[in-house]
């Protein structure tokens, strides 16, 4: 058997990822992939939490834009994060893998509270554990809640799987045919140059804890490649 490169690991799933080739809602194919690519992986016992976002229910920083009141847009875009957790733990479960969902906004009757020693124990049992509801503040991204969750379980790597993009480019590559993937970065390059991988905020957290980051598209067994050490995407580390 492959060993694993990682021990504890992030993987951060948009809600755009979630959607597939549809323009809003849940793709259950999509869901499919991930909770057996996930099986696998789990397989090899290495530790997954997940965070999950909901741009393919409600986009916040959008609905702000067209004068919401950002707090409350925020709010509901939790709430969109917590329909893709309930979505893709259910997807796990029906291939037997043991999940949890932990929300940072308390939703008692559908899932646990974020418990950071809850959430270990699970990890350490076996546990796939979704995190859901962002950091439980507005004006944080689930990129944020990413890093965040990532200093907080100590885990090694932030997976970040795109569903249109397998990578970093210098240029948008959906528009521009020319743009060129990077293999590797450092985090103050991506800040400087404005790549568009997470926002600074996030990029900084990662920085100051030196978590790495892989960027790579979501295609079926990229995640288990990521988890091997294989180079796929771009790695984004240091300063």
């Amino acid at each position: 058997m492959d060993k694993p490169a990682y021990n504890r690991v992030i993987l951060k799933l948009s809600g755009e990822a979630l959607a597939g080739k549809r323009e809003f809602g849940i793709d259950q194919e999509v869901l499919k992939s991930i909770a057996l690519q996930l099986k696998e992986v789990n397989s090899y016992k290495v530790q997954v939490a997940v965070v999950v976002g909901g741009g393919n229910i409600w986009r916040g920083a959008k609905a702000s834009k067209q004068g919401m009141d950002r707090a409350t847009a925020d709010h509901m875009g939790m709430l969109a994060t917590a329909i893709n957790a309930l979505a893709l733990q259910d997807a796990l479960e029906r291939y037997e893998v043991d999940t949890r969902v932990q929300t940072a906004v308390e939703m008692q009757q559908i899932a646990e509270p974020y418990i950071r020693r809850r959430a270990l124990r699970h990890l350490e049992k076996g546990r796939v554990v979704i995190f859901a509801g962002g950091t439980g503040n507005p004006y944080f991204s689930t990129d944020t809640t990413a890093a965040l969750r990532a200093a907080e379980i100590e885990a090694e790597v932030i997976l970040l799987a795109k569903g249109k993009v397998d990578g970093v480019y210098d240029k948008d590559p959906l528009l521009n045919s020319k743009a060129i993937r990077f293999k590797e970065l450092n985090y103050i390059e991506v800040i400087n140059q404005h790549l568009g991988v997470m926002d600074s905020t996030a990029a900084s957290l990662c920085m100051d804890n030196k978590i790495k980051l892989i960027v790579f598209g979501l295609n079926f067994g990229n995640i288990k490649k990521a988890i091997m050490g294989e180079k796929i995407g771009t790695m984004i580390r240091g300063g």
